[in-house]
Order: structure tokens, then sequence, then C-alpha cells
């Protein structure tokens, strides 16, 4: 192992690792507004909104994501899209895991006992203030996991948009690869940084788990 090759270049996955974070970061808001439109439109009473939720989630989840990165920063053009790598790998990765936070919420809104529903009703509550003051607070504790398991999944997933050129992580281990030939050395400290980001990412989904814990026993 050179160790000395790495502690060369070691600067400049650090760099790297910034634009991993920054690209995870924004997928993740992105994905979440999807997520939460997603699933109002999974849980509407108008059947085509409800379709239009269905169509998305079956599309997004059902194609990999390398495709539909692809497809946006490649295809995009024929279509007077033009996209930067960043803007690309942001967008394309918000929008495939907010199909997958679509479910997640959907499913812990369902999860929440429809008695709580109907009892808000009877006191005479509309259906907007029961969903926002009774039914999403109970739901946001059932949450948490499952979109921490979707963020994690996006962390890992962000190596995709070396295929698009986005200096990040795997990019910058591809690179240093083609001119070291030391594959290990490269992909080691793409890995060790790559647990380092996950690893905070960890940490944060734990502490709001244990955060709506905490508030929902008072």
């Amino acid at each position: 192992m050179d160790v000395d090759l790495m502690i060369r270049v070691f600067p400049f996955f650090a760099e790297a690792a910034w634009t991993t974070v920054q690209i995870s970061v924004l997928a993740l808001v992105l994905g979440l507004a999807m997520g939460a439109c997603g699933a109002a439109a999974r849980l509407s009473r108008v059947a085509v909104i409800r379709y239009a939720g269905g169509a998305y989630v079956s599309l997004f989840r059902g194609t990999p994501c390398l495709i539909q990165l692809f497809v946006l920063y490649f295809g995009g053009p024929q279509v007077g899209i033009e996209l930067d790598p960043f803007a690309a790998g942001v967008i394309g990765l918000g929008i495939n895991i907010g199909a997958y936070m679509t479910e997640s919420i959907r499913g812990a809104i369902l999860a929440v006992d429809r008695g709580q529903t109907e009892a808000a009703r009877s006191l005479g509550i509309g259906r907007g203030q029961t969903m926002t003051r009774v039914i999403l607070p109970q739901a946001a504790r059932l949450m948490i996991r499952p979109l921490g398991v979707n963020t994690i999944a996006l962390i890992k997933g962000s190596a995709l948009v070396s295929a698009i050129s986005l200096v990040e992580l795997t990019y910058t281990a591809q690179r240093y690869i083609g001119s070291t030939y030391k594959p290990f050395e490269m992909f080691a400290i793409a890995a060790l940084f790559y647990m380092v980001v996950i690893w905070v990412a960890l940490q944060a989904i734990g502490w709001l788990d244990r955060r709506f814990a905490i508030d929902g026993g008072r």
C-alpha cells in the first residue's frame, strides 16, 4: 500500500467529499419535497391526481437511477433542457429518491390509527387541520427511520453522478487511478470518506429518532 501517495491525494478527496455532501443534501431536500407532494397525490380523493402520483412512483422506482441521469443529462438538450453535471445530478437523484420517500411518507400516514381522524372530524376539525395537527405529528415519528434508510441510499447512490462527469468522490478515485495505477489506494480513500459522511448522517438520523420519541412520550 502506497501510504505516501494516499497522503498526497487526501486533500483532493476531501474537496470531492464536500461535493458529495452538497449534492446529497440538495438532492435530499428535493427528494423530501417530491416525496411530500407524491404522498399527497397518492392520498388524494381526486382519481386523476392519485393516478398521477402512482405513475410517478412506478416510473422512478421501476427504472434504474443511472438511466434517469443519462436521460436528463445527455437526452435533455434534445428537448431544450441543458444542465451542468451538478444540477443534473441534484435533480436526477432528488426526483429518484423522492419516489421512494413518497411511499415512506404515505405508509407512515396510513399507519396512524384511523380512529384519530374520525375523532378529530367528530369534533368539527376540518380535513386540512386534521391532517396537519393530528395525523402528521403522529406520522412524523414513523417516518424518521424509513426516510433515514432512503437518505443513506441516496448518499451511496450519489456515486452514480460520476457517470455524467461530476467531480465527486467516485469520479476523483477513477481519475487518480488512471494516472497512478493504484486502484486499491484510491478506492480505499473514497470508501473512507463515504463511511465518514454516512456515519454523520446516521448520527443525525439517530438524534431525530430520539427527539421525536421523547416528544411523542410527553
